[in-house]
């Protein structure tokens, strides 16, 4: 009898997401099949011992152009399947090693109450990190970051931002606006964030306040090169505690064409990236990665530079646990 007949191949293990036996080390699952969850890490509620929730944030409600970012986390998190366990690249380990990763899944919601959602956002998100892990957020639109900041500013205190994006997002508002640009005017209205110590980076718009934040506009990026963005970031920032968000609209068009606000002239996903994975000397508490809007896209571009920024967002906290800053 055939020799692999007489001992078939042991099938490969399919649904780690659901049925995975620890919250350590990636998986070996086919990349084309199973339950989706960001990276296939465990989907759980349980959050003993876990030192990064990922978490969807389906709010589309507050866009000014095309919506459709409700779509993003499940758009990301089908992208990442392809992430495997292996040592991820540029970080030349498997973030898994040693940092325990769960998809908590996504945040609850009433639709038909859009208005509720900063309070239901936030007091969810303050219940994530009162358990102890690291929050990264899928959105989404970028109002969201608004209750984001709320929940880790309260554990923190007032936060450094680091916002990769093509918009200010400090339009006017009266307090009361579920608008995404505007929350980082009221933001620093209200103390939240530290302008002072708060960046942003690719800006192509005009807006008519600066609320004191230092930008990097897409030309400078290009005139400077990433080593200058690394160091302007690195010297703003300094050891302040640091949110990052990352508006994929930060990217060109041709890199992220699924998106409700696209602007043309941004970073390549090449040069975001590179920018990412030199700011591990950052003490980062929380991120998220918002306003992808997989229907307007073609065979995944956006939600794949998506998932490839939390990627980078997991190597650098994996890189600062394994070897935290003196």
């Amino acid at each position: 009898m055939n020799e692999m007949l007489k001992h078939p191949p042991r099938p490969c293990e399919t649904d780690s997401a659901v049925f995975g036996t620890s919250l350590l080390n990636g998986s070996l699952e086919p990349t084309f099949c199973g339950v989706p969850s960001f990276m296939r890490r465990r989907l759980t509620r349980n959050l003993a011992g876990v030192d990064v929730a990922i978490w969807g944030i389906p709010f589309d409600a507050a866009v000014s152009n095309r919506p459709g970012a409700r779509f993003g986390p499940q758009g990301v998190r089908r992208a990442s399947m392809i992430l495997g366990g292996e040592p991820q690249y540029p970080f030349q380990a498997d973030p898994f090693a040693h940092m325990a990763v769960v998809d908590y899944g996504d945040c609850a919601l009433d639709y038909g109450r859009p208005a509720d959602a900063p309070v239901q956002i936030a007091a969810q998100a303050r219940e994530i990190i009162g358990h102890g892990p690291k929050l990264l957020s899928i959105g989404g639109d970028h109002f969201v970051t608004w209750p984001l900041l709320k929940a880790h500013a309260e554990k923190y205190g007032p936060l450094a931002l680091v916002q990769f994006d093509a918009h200010q997002d400090t339009w006017p508002d009266d307090g009361g606006r579920i608008d995404h640009g505007s929350f980082v005017g009221r933001a620093v209205r209200e103390g939240i964030i530290r302008p002072d110590r708060s960046i942003q980076v690719g800006i192509r718009t005009h807006a008519p306040e600066t609320c004191g934040i230092d930008i990097v506009s897409g030309n400078d990026v290009a005139m400077h090169g990433v080593h200058g963005v690394i160091e302007r970031i690195q010297k703003r920032v300094g050891d302040a505690k640091c949110y990052l968000t990352f508006d994929i609209d930060c990217l060109d068009p041709a890199f992220a064409p699924g998106t409700g606000t696209p602007v043309a002239g941004g970073l390549s996903s090449r040069e975001a990236l590179i920018i990412l994975r030199n700011l591990g000397g950052l003490d980062i508490v929380g991120g998220d990665v918002v306003e992808v809007a997989p229907a307007y896209d073609h065979a995944d571009i956006t939600s794949i530079a998506g998932a490839a920024v939390l990627q980078h967002y997991l190597g650098l906290l994996a890189e600062r646990m394994i070897r935290p800053a003196a």
